[in-house]
């Protein structure tokens, strides 16, 4: 069966048109210097930021790719390289050690609190809290959530205290907020 010009033109314009559409629709967010993408998992965008690239190396190195691209939900709050950088000289190179996976593993999954925990819900539990809040990490630790002014606080068990600096990056198995310190267990 053969097509007309006529109408091959105006089927491929349908269908830029609704391809452009859905792209149009996909609202992104921007982290180190790429969009985020909704549709994607959290390894998907995870790799595309350069400001997450000590990160995707841990979580490699715990052999996390698999669990942090499943189904989930999961809320991971994600340190950037600058925060890695910030800790004690050695710690990341040593985490990195195949000997040292197990620790690399809680330390990594001590930024992880199960489900979809958005930034209104986290300010909800803080306020119905008075003035903190608390969540289980995947570790099996609490993180604690408070609020300095306009930012929210996470601080872990050991008092150090990070910043969200980039909330509600939504991924297809749940969301980041991008956080400006390492957590410890």
């Amino acid at each position: 069966m053969k097509m007309s010009t006529k109408f091959t033109g105006l089927l491929v314009a349908a269908l830029f048109t609704t391809v452009s559409a859905f792209a149009q629709k996909e609202k992104t967010v921007m982290v180190g210097g790429a969009e985020m993408y909704p549709s994607k998992n959290i390894i998907e965008n995870a790799v595309n930021s350069k400001d997450h690239t000590t990160l995707v190396a841990a979580v490699k190195a715990a052999d996390l790719v698999e669990t942090l691209s499943a189904t989930g939900p999961f809320t991971v709050f994600a340190p950037v390289n600058a925060a890695f950088e910030a800790l004690p000289a050695g710690t990341v190179e040593n985490l990195l050690k195949p000997e040292n996976k197990a620790t690399l593993t809680s330390v990594l999954t001590y930024h992880v609190v199960p489900g979809v925990v958005d930034s209104k819900s986290v300010m909800k539990m803080i306020k119905d809290g008075g003035g903190k809040a608390m969540a289980k990490t995947a570790q099996g630790a609490e993180l604690t959530f408070s609020m300095k002014g306009k930012d929210v606080i996470v601080t872990d068990t050991k008092g150090n205290m990070a910043k969200v600096t980039t909330a509600d990056v939504f991924q297809s198995n749940g969301v980041i907020h991008v956080i400006d310190k390492v957590l410890m267990p």
